[in-house]
């Protein structure tokens, strides 16, 4: 798969494989399970909508339908998605508790911050390496991690080091130097231009600002 749509509308009545195994296949796997789903039934059975939404489905609107809350829905939920992405870009650092995602979303999520602090210190720790041990491809990662969060691989790694870099800031007495080295940056100028275009202002005046406080 070469590119991800931002949404998959489905029949729940299709042959071979019906709407509803599609949507548990979809969101049971971790490289697409973002996506969101709209599901489209003549039956309105409370049982059977129980079921699309306990496998992850993100919508659902009965038969017939009028087209244009059929978009309506759509728009709301791309629009969602793109507000998660503004958050995101927001923070300073990757908190998998505060994204409104699914549980094998935020599953992922957490494992991947997980292992970049395990890591942290180790300035080869690569995007390959992460995609390693989460068994997912460089590019399925890839376009995972944009999807979820807004941020390319190389970036979500960076924040995680920035937010461990921010705490030692606080709570340590280690350098400035020390601190950048510790989250793994081998040179500590671009440590402190990254932690400024992350937090606003120098590393040192932040630990500065910090042990004051």
């Amino acid at each position: 798969m070469s590119h991800f749509p931002d949404l998959i509308v489905s029949d729940v009545m299709m042959p071979e494989m019906n709407g509803l195994e599609l949507c548990r296949k979809i969101k049971s796997d971790q490289r697409v399970s973002h996506i969101p789903i709209i599901l489209l039934t003549a039956r309105t059975s409370e049982e059977q909508r129980l079921e699309g939404f306990e496998i992850g489905a993100d919508d659902y609107i009965n038969k017939p339908f009028n087209f244009e809350l059929l978009e309506s829905r759509i728009r709301n939920l791309i629009a969602q998605r793109q507000k998660l992405h503004v958050s995101l870009s927001k923070q300073a650092g990757i908190k998998a508790s505060e994204l409104n995602i699914t549980s094998l979303d935020e599953k992922f999520i957490q494992n991947a911050i997980r292992y970049v602090e395990e890591n942290v210190s180790n300035a080869d720790y690569s995007v390959e390496d992460l995609g390693k041990e989460l068994g997912i491809s460089r590019a399925h990662f890839y376009k995972k991690i944009i999807s979820l969060t807004g941020k390319s691989p190389l970036e979500f790694i960076r924040a995680i080091r920035l937010q461990q870099a921010a705490q030692l800031l606080e709570k340590s007495q280690l350098t400035v130097a020390e601190v950048a080295y510790k989250v793994g940056f081998n040179n500590p100028k671009y440590f402190a231009k990254y932690f400024k275009e992350t937090f606003h202002v120098l590393p040192s005046a932040y630990a500065a600002g910090k042990r004051r406080a």
